[in-house]
């Protein structure tokens, strides 16, 4: 299936010179949102991962169904404030500015097999940041 066509370029959102992809209308899809999700968790499977992780917000809409797909766990990333337990904390920068996201300390054990799943790629920043915390608690992303 080719997801582009699902996938509307909003210009210059959200500032000026920014192309953002909007995944909603992929999501509006039924179909196509299992199509989508169903290809991601065929080429985990093959990954033989053990926990999902999806960062905050739409690593979530796309982790969680990946998770239920190949019947592992997903845990959230979330930023600073968010989760109530003892957490790690990495500051990254975004498109458009900086933030901080954090991780259960507990979340994760060591040596486990971890996907990433968010909905986009811009800067790299938030995957960075994800990847580092993940590496910090001892799996293998």
């Amino acid at each position: 299936m080719d997801f582009k066509k699902y996938i509307q370029i909003v210009e210059n959102y959200p500032k000026e010179g920014i192309r953002f992809k909007d995944i909603t209308t992929l999501m509006q899809d039924g179909p196509a949102y299992k199509a989508a999700i169903n290809e991601m968790a065929d080429f985990a499977r093959d990954k033989q991962v053990d926990v999902v992780v999806g960062p905050e917000a739409r690593g979530f809409v796309v982790g969680c169904p990946i998770a239920y797909a190949l019947e592992t766990g997903f845990v959230p990333v979330r930023k600073a404030g968010k989760l109530p337990r003892e957490v790690i904390s990495v500051d990254y920068g975004l498109e458009y500015g900086k933030d901080s996201l954090t991780i259960h300390k507990d979340a994760i054990k060591k040596g486990q097999r971890v996907l990433i799943a968010d909905d986009l790629l811009a800067t790299g920043g938030t995957i960075e940041a994800t990847i580092n915390m993940v590496e910090q608690l001892g799996a293998k992303s």
